[in-house]
């Protein structure tokens, strides 16, 4: 794919998120071979006497038995997405070497530029930030100078605290009753048990269920989910060589503990654990009817959004 879009490290040196966000957004509908097909959606207005020239596909024909005249409805145009961007803003998230994005550097990039994005086409965009304390909530609105207020939101949203992922989309699923799209970024890791002497695998196994069950259920509710779970190289592949020193980022009772490990003692269980999490989490959303990708933040965030276009927003954004 050709872009005139900046490499990463240009990305990265420029300090507007709002503007790094509109041109990875642009540099991504160039790479599109065509314009997706958009259709057009209504909503159910009120009803009006029938009159010559009215189309008779939008007579009520129940309405006509129960007054024995005829009506038809008359409907009003809605914006075609509505869009919930879902930003998991926990400790985890900012893991990233020097030079490279963090996970929530990414997360909050590719957020900034979906929200573009719609809000390009006249359709609104909200963004939640899942956070320990709660989750941060700013609902959708359409016009260009709502994506400020998006990208300030997340700018100033800090890696911080135990993952809460969870309470971001039960608030969504309580208070969004129209269907909508709700895309997820995370890394989807639970935080680390509390209690130091449960089975760590089982209790893993566990939280990642109880979150999958929640994305489930918003797409049983007939809204499209989205999800992209942001990992670095580093947590795929465990590169390190020498005696490292680990540090649990999201913190526990007893506070952010230090392990000193020789990675080479630990590789082969902790890829074959992280190998089944990630099995499992793909088969299962998958098979709850949920789009779902991993991806690396050391992806050029460009082409992340051109294969989100192509895929399962193909029909949803224009060019």
């Amino acid at each position: 794919m050709t872009s005139r879009l900046l490499d990463l490290p240009s990305l990265l040196r420029l300090q507007s998120l709002q503007l790094r966000a509109r041109l990875v957004a642009e540099g991504a509908l160039q790479g599109l071979h065509k314009a997706a097909h958009h259709g057009s959606s209504v909503e159910f207005a009120e009803h009006k006497e029938y009159a010559p020239g009215d189309e008779l596909r939008h007579i009520d024909w129940r309405a006509w038995g129960r007054m024995d005249k005829y009506y038809v409805k008359r409907y009003e145009e809605e914006s075609e997405v509505r869009g919930y961007i879902v930003v998991d803003g926990s400790g985890s998230m900012g893991y990233g070497r020097q030079d490279q994005l963090t996970k929530l550097d990414f997360a909050r990039l590719l957020a900034a530029a979906l929200a573009y994005l719609l809000l390009r086409q006249h359709d609104s965009s909200g963004v939640v930030i899942a956070k320990e304390a709660g989750p941060l909530y700013i609902p959708p609105r359409a016009g260009p100078a709502h994506l400020g207020d998006l990208c300030r939101a997340l700018e100033e949203t800090q890696p911080e605290g135990r993952t809460e992922l969870g309470d971001a989309l039960t608030l969504l699923s309580e208070t969004v009753r129209r269907r909508s799209m709700i895309v997820v970024l995370s890394d989807l890791l639970p935080p680390p048990p509390l209690d130091e002497s449960v089975d760590y695998s089982e209790y893993l196994r566990k939280q990642s269920a109880l979150l999958r069950a929640k994305l489930v259920s918003l797409r049983a509710q007939k809204h499209d989910v989205i999800v992209l779970q942001i990992l670095d190289a580093d947590e795929l592949e465990l590169p390190w060589t020498n005696l490292t020193w680990f540090e649990e980022v999201e913190p526990t009772l007893a506070g952010h503990e230090r392990l000193f490990v020789d990675p080479g003692d630990v590789r082969k269980a902790y890829l074959a654990e992280l190998t089944q999490f990630l099995t499992e989490t793909r088969r299962s959303l998958r098979e709850g009817d949920v789009d779902y990708a991993l991806v690396q933040s050391s992806r050029s965030p460009e082409s992340v959004l051109l294969d989100i276009l192509r895929g399962p927003l193909r029909q949803k954004v224009r060019r």
